[in-house]
């Protein structure tokens, strides 16, 4: 079966797709994203996805109806439902890209007139178990997270930092590389958030720190106080990620990841901790609940 995309308002073969060179998306990175995971056929948490879109796309001054109004959210979401069933998937990886749209050559996106919506929808390769019984190992990367600019909050497709950074950690075996802020505090990883356990406390890196405001870390943190754990977000610094008992990372496909090895050391005694087991636990217990419960509202 041919792969089928959402462009603009229509569900077409991936073949048929055509964007326009003068999209500046493409010309200068002026764009959004949203990645998501469907479960069963169910986008978890896509009202969530949707709103930290539009609350991006304003600050950005993507004003397009289709973005900044609840018209154009439910209609995002029924497209992203639509690209999912079309290509008859249960399992995915969901995402949904926005950009300024076609304009002139020069950096004046008052030149576009509307713009351009792409969703994609592609079966989901989970990691195996092994790899959440053995956990991820991280390097520092050599490049800096700006706390003070609003992109550091956003999921822009300007996304040249973070595939620098995961590029050099995965050439130098690592799994995940983590960056830090011009002031030298722990931000994030280049595709997730980052949670530290120490103390009996679930400490996170605050979005002041120049961190994405994870979905998943979102899920994370609701969870951990249902479960009376203490959650902390403020600034972290680095030599708490190595004298941690245990930490993970989060985001949208791998959900909660243990984080086991940093810069070739032990975190804690170099394996999953029993928190971060526990809330992946009750993190995968929450979404199929979720879906189970949504699907019968339906």
């Amino acid at each position: 079966m041919a792969e089928i995309i959402y462009v603009n308002g229509q569900l077409i073969p991936r073949s048929s797709a055509k964007l326009s060179p003068f999209d500046h998306g493409f010309l200068y990175g002026y764009g959004l994203f949203e990645t998501m995971r469907a479960y069963g056929g169910y986008i978890f948490r896509l009202d969530s996805h949707l709103t930290r879109l539009r609350r991006s796309a304003e600050s950005i001054g993507l004003t397009h109806a289709i973005l900044t109004t609840n018209e154009g959210e439910q209609s995002l979401k029924a497209a992203c439902v639509a690209t999912l069933e079309a290509n008859k998937l249960k399992d995915a990886r969901i995402r949904l890209t926005v950009s300024a749209g076609e304009g002139d050559m020069t950096p004046d996106p008052s030149t576009c007139s509307k713009p351009t919506v792409v969703i994609t929808a592609q079966n989901l390769a989970a990691l195996p178990p092994e790899k959440y019984e053995t956990g991820f190992k991280a390097a520092l990367s050599f490049l800096r997270r700006n706390s003070q600019s609003p992109l550091s909050r956003l999921k822009s497709t300007s996304y040249i930092e973070n595939i620098l950074a995961r590029m050099a950690a995965r050439a130098a075996g690592y799994d995940e590389a983590l960056l830090l802020n011009e002031q030298g505090y722990l931000a994030e990883g280049s595709t997730a958030n980052i949670f530290l356990a120490s103390n009996g406390e679930l400490v996170t890196p605050s979005v002041e720190s120049g961190v994405l405001p994870g979905i998943t870390r979102e899920v994370v943190l609701e969870i951990a106080r249902a479960s009376n754990i203490k959650t902390v977000e403020r600034q972290v610094e680095l030599k708490e990620l190595v004298e941690a008992e245990e930490a993970f990372v989060s985001n949208s496909i791998l959900e909660i990841m243990p984080l086991t090895w940093f810069e070739g050391k032990p975190i804690g005694l170099g394996k999953p901790g029993q928190l971060t087991k526990k809330l992946l636990a009750a993190y995968r217990k929450f979404v199929d609940e979720t879906v189970k419960s949504d699907k019968e509202r339906q």
